[in-house]
Order: C-alpha cells, then sequence, then structure tokens
C-alpha cells in the first residue's frame, strides 16, 4: 500500500501492541515523555495506568493520549 506522508510535524504516533512496544513499561515510558512534551503532570496518569490490569492500563493511555497516539493490536 502507498499512502501519503503526513505534513510536516503532523506525523502519526503508531505503537503496537503485539510488539515489543505494547509492553506495559515501554507504554508508562511512553506516556510520561507524551507528558512532558506537553507540559503536563505525568504523576496521576502513571499512576492511574498502575491501578488494574494491562487492559486497564492500555485504556488509559488511549484515553489521555488517543488524540496523540494510535494503538494498533
Amino acid at each position: 500500500m502507498i499512502r501519503l506522508k503526513p505534513p510536516a510535524g503532523e506525523s502519526e504516533i503508531i505503537i503496537d501492541l503485539t510488539g515489543p512496544e505494547g509492553n506495559a513499561f515501554h507504554l508508562m515510558a511512553y506516556a510520561k515523555q507524551l507528558c512532558k512534551r506537553l507540559g503536563w503532570d505525568s504523576n496521576g496518569i502513571l499512576e492511574e495506568m498502575k491501578k488494574g490490569d494491562y487492559e486497564h492500563l492500555v485504556q488509559t493511555f488511549d484515553l489521555h493520549f488517543g488524540e496523540f497516539v494510535i494503538l494498533e493490536r
């Protein structure tokens, strides 16, 4: 498949949850990096991500960063 590149500064961030990037620790590290870039406090988001199982972590990540990151299963 051929697709057009997004305009500069609007590149998609895609995380494959079935690969190494889908690891819970990787997702938490990515959340911390995104919070820093966005000027958000990461403590509350990371604590919420840790409160449940892996699915809860993914749903919390998507809730906060779904506008910026595409998660693939």
